[in-house]
């Protein structure tokens, strides 16, 4: 059973992965990029201060520094521990899919992108459901497209995607509850 999902999973990477044209390889290059999305988290934590001050700033800081080293060292727990190879890592792949990506790496389950971006999605929305009801949606949709960019760029199957999905909605949760555990414990309130 599990070669026949592993087959299926193959199978809607190639659909999805070739869907792909030079003309947009581009935006998706710049998408999958780690360091494009800086000035959005500095957006968020801005906001996250104008609504809740600065002492609940550094416990902001502090638990989403905790919230990604936890999902990116758990992520890589699964990638050594599964030892799955990338879709670009497979010989018998390659001629069959369009790689852009600066690099393979060697292991792909779970997502480390999908992971982190579902994991702040999930934590600032959730922060700032309060004052802009909308926001956690336009974040899902963020981390999805951050998400879909691994599979666009050939180094994520559809199933590392969703695992990492799960993973990072989960440990976002799991690190808003803290943060508001905190908030709750220090007597900060929002503004």
């Amino acid at each position: 059973m599990l070669e026949k999902i592993l087959e299926y999973d193959t199978a809607l990477f190639l659909f999805l992965n070739n869907l792909g044209t030079e003309t947009w390889d581009g935006l998706w290059l710049v998408i999958t990029n780690k360091l494009t999305f800086i000035p959005l988290y500095a957006l968020l934590l801005y906001l996250l201060y104008k609504k809740y001050g600065w002492k609940a700033l550094i416990v902001f800081v502090v638990t989403v520094a905790l919230m990604i080293t936890f999902t990116d060292q758990i992520t890589n727990v699964f990638k050594r521990g599964f030892a799955r190879p990338r879709p670009c890592g497979e010989s018998d792949l390659i001629d069959q899919m369009r790689f852009i990506a600066v690099r393979c790496g060697k292991y792909g389950f779970f997502s480390g992108h999908s992971s982190n971006s579902m994991a702040a999605a999930v934590y600032a929305g959730l922060m700032l459901r309060p004052f802009y009801k909308n926001a956690i949606y336009i974040l899902l949709f963020w981390s999805a497209v951050v998400a879909y960019s691994r599979i666009y760029v050939g180094v994520h199957y559809p199933t590392d995607i969703v695992c990492g999905l799960t993973f990072g909605a989960i440990a976002g949760f799991i690190f808003f509850k803290f943060a508001s555990f905190l908030l709750n414990r220090f007597g900060i309130k929002n503004k």
